[in-house]
């Protein structure tokens, strides 16, 4: 039986390693260790430890946690060696994984290690690229510009699509769970503690000026379990109170109705234009962090409907441009031309692979091809 040790460090990685899995599956015979949240544990992976110890982002962020990590980071190889895999699968967070991989590397040089995600180095920091393959052998890239740049620092790559391309859109049933006053506004401020508390109260003033507008606004807000908490403190307070979701189906069914979103800086992005949701991009990070990235940033926009269509399309509003009194004019701009994105949005979606064969399965096929 093939042996596979996985391992994720935040909800986007525990959707693609599920999918990845779920495609092993169909191909071979199978057995899964590692390090994983609910949906790879749905697939058959017991975790070694809970993956929400790994969801940090930043420098200023994971330097309190340091220590702990760096603890997990020896248990994580420790394990992934005595297992002695067919192969150790990292999927993205590549300040955790990439750490991990060189342990296992250095004591055993010849274990093979595939990273699922390529780092953005087209974006930033393009030394990444070969530093990263002193101890990865195979790329599984998402975007499908990627390739060359894995190559040329020594990896093989297979681009396998992006696994938004294969997500269930919503039912016209589904889609009638929002019935209700108009418009409807996604409001989207991340996944993490740390771009919760920075970006929702964003978010939440930008709201009256929407709604001196239009007076039937209606916010949405989709979250996730781990953070639902802090959004509902974080909201208490909003001028139009949202309706806090977290259920898939009424997320889908959100997203399907929504008439426009503001979200964070990430790969909701790709999920909103896959429900062709116009778009406005809001995000803050630590002062810090912020003044760092923006000093190796080898790109102008973060956006990936803006990269992957080869348009500017999507309005973002990063760091001290992530005000209330410029972002609102963007999202009363969209709601009354609400087809501006779609030409973008229709591109980015065929160049990750819509209308093709699912992503976890064309990854899986390069995973054994690999091997």
């Amino acid at each position: 039986m093939l042996k596979l040790f996985l391992i994720a460090g935040e909800p986007s990685g525990d959707r693609l390693g599920a999918a990845l899995m779920a495609g092993l599956k169909r191909l071979t015979t199978v057995e899964f260790h590692g390090i994983g949240g609910p949906a790879m544990q749905a697939e058959g992976l017991t975790s070694l430890f809970p993956m929400s110890e790994l969801s940090i982002m930043g420098l200023v962020e994971v330097l309190p946690k340091y220590f702990p990590l760096k603890r997990r980071i020896a248990q994580t190889a420790a394990a992934a060696l005595a297992l002695n895999p067919a192969a150790v699968i990292s999927i993205d967070s590549p300040d955790f994984c990439l750490r991990v991989a060189a342990l296992v590397k250095k004591a055993r040089p010849t274990q093979r290690t595939i990273h699922y995600v390529a780092p953005s180095v087209w974006a930033w920091r393009p030394h990444r690229a070969a530093r990263m393959a002193r101890v990865i052998d195979h790329v599984l890239a998402l975007l499908p510009f990627e390739p060359p740049y894995m190559t040329k620092a020594g990896m093989t790559c297979d681009f396998v699509g992006h696994p938004v391309v294969a997500e269930p859109l919503a039912t016209s049933d589904e889609r009638s769970l929002m019935n209700g006053s108009r418009p409807l506004i996604l409001a989207l401020p991340g996944s993490r503690r740390g771009e919760v508390n920075r970006i929702a109260p964003v978010i939440g003033a930008v709201l009256p000026h929407i709604a001196a507008d239009h007076p039937g606004l209606r916010v949405v807000l989709p979250t996730v379990p781990h953070v639902a908490p802090l959004i509902r403190e974080l909201t208490r307070d909003w001028p139009v109170r949202p309706q806090i979701i977290e259920d898939a189906t009424l997320k889908r069914a959100a997203f399907a109705e929504a008439d426009v979103a503001i979200a964070a800086s990430g790969t909701v992005s790709l999920e909103l234009a896959a429900n062709r949701v116009p778009m406005v991009i809001a995000y803050r990070m630590h002062p810090v962090t912020f003044w760092l990235t923006q000093r190796a940033l080898l790109i102008d926009t973060v956006t990936l409907v803006n990269l992957v269509s080869e348009t500017r399309t999507v309005p973002e509003f990063i760091g001290a441009r992530c005000t209330p009194d410029l972002i609102a004019p963007a999202v009363l701009e969209l709601l009354e031309n609400p087809s501006a994105q779609d030409a973008a949005m229709i591109l980015t979606m065929h160049r990750l692979g819509a209308g093709g064969e699912a992503p976890g399965l064309r990854a899986a096929r390069s995973v054994l091809a690999h091997l």
